[in-house]
C-alpha cells in the first residue's frame, strides 16, 4: 500500500492485525489445552460425554483467543497513538 492511502486496509496493516490474531488465538488454544488437561484429563473421572468437554474447550479457546486478540490490538493502537503525540 502507498503511504498516503487510507481506509480499513491501512488501519489493519498499521495495527498488524493478522499477526496479533495469530498470537491471540495461539494463546487461547494453549490456555485451553492447559485447562482441559488440568480439569478433564488429569482427574480422569469424567461422567459426561467427551463431546461436551470438546465443545466447552472450543468455546473457551475462541473466547480467550478473541479476548487476547482484542487486548493485543488495543495495546498496539495505544502505542501507535503515543507515537503521534
Amino acid at each position: 500500500m502507498s503511504e498516503n492511502e487510507t481506509g480499513p486496509g491501512r488501519l489493519l496493516e498499521a495495527l498488524d492485525a493478522r499477526r496479533n490474531a495469530l498470537v491471540g488465538f495461539a494463546v487461547g488454544i494453549v490456555v485451553t489445552a492447559a485447562v482441559f488437561g488440568f480439569f478433564v484429563l488429569l482427574p480422569g473421572a469424567t461422567t459426561r460425554s467427551p463431546v461436551y468437554y470438546g465443545a466447552l474447550a472450543f468455546v473457551l479457546a475462541m473466547a480467550l483467543g478473541g479476548l487476547a486478540t482484542t487486548l493485543l490490538l488495543a495495546y498496539r493502537a495505544y502505542r501507535l497513538s503515543r507515537e503521534l503525540q
